[in-house]
């Protein structure tokens, strides 16, 4: 059965960092693209990033450009977004899930099912 857990979330100021992570079992992870997604309250949820199975090809949403990195290690079976320059705005649960399709526009009923995310709240 596939797990996905996410950590790494938290309380932080206008301006700050946060490394996220998710890790996956249950599956063949090298064999997964892996996905960040977000929901604010009140909202649909939304993409983040996308990285392919290799961790060569990445993509992002365009609110993420520039702030937001999607890595993963393949050893360890997790995957990461580090977030910079944290806005307010950036405040949602966010969710990792995985796909063994390349999305090109990724949607969160692409996906089947999610685990609990992990919550960012950003103060101004």
């Amino acid at each position: 059965q596939v797990q996905l857990v996410e950590s790494g979330g938290g309380l932080v100021q206008a301006g700050g960092s946060l490394r996220l992570s998710c890790r996956v079992s249950g599956v063949t992870f090298t064999r997964r693209h892996m996905y960040w997604f977000r929901q604010a309250p009140g909202k649909e949820r939304e993409f983040v990033a996308q990285i392919l199975t290799t961790g060569l090809d990445t993509k992002y949403a365009d609110f993420a450009k520039g702030r937001f990195t999607i890595s993963r290690d393949n050893t360890m079976n997790v995957v990461y977004l580090e977030m910079t320059g944290l806005k307010p705005d950036d405040t949602a649960v966010y969710y990792c899930n995985l796909h063994t399709l390349y999305l090109a526009t990724p949607e969160s009923a692409d996906f089947r099912s999610w685990g609990q995310g992990t919550q960012v709240t950003v103060s101004s």
